[in-house]
């Protein structure tokens, strides 16, 4: 089954410092100024922060998943998933590894069983 936008919701509500905005039609996530995650208009496509030095392999190594962002946004640490392509472990990881890569490294270095724990706290 496919991810869907309400998945991530779900996993970003647990991250410190992180929220949701609405702009021109499209949800982001955000941490401070800084946009880690958006959905396209349909919310099938999910653009993250991913490092870009590591695109291209990711790309090769996954067409059927991944797609490269638009010309205006290839100069970002950014890359474009297709929902239906993944499932919830593979979202939890790119959400989390989006979020690290924004967030000071203090928040960053927590485990995923710390962000857990602050989440029920």
């Amino acid at each position: 089954m496919a991810v869907r936008i309400d998945d991530v919701r779900e996993l970003t509500a647990a991250l410190p410092r992180s929220y949701e905005v609405f702009v021109r039609g499209r949800v982001k996530f955000r941490v401070g100024r800084i946009v880690y995650l958006a959905f396209s208009r349909d919310e099938t496509l999910m653009g993250f922060a991913f490092p870009k030095e590591e695109r291209e392999a990711a790309l090769e190594t996954y067409p059927d998943t991944f797609l490269r962002p638009k010309p205006s946004d290839m100069r970002y640490h950014w890359l474009v998933v297709r929902l239906e392509a993944i499932d919830e472990d593979e979202l939890r990881e790119l959400v989390l590894d989006a979020w690290r890569m924004v967030v000071p490294k203090m928040l960053a270095s927590l485990s995923d069983d710390e962000l857990r724990r602050q989440a029920l706290a």
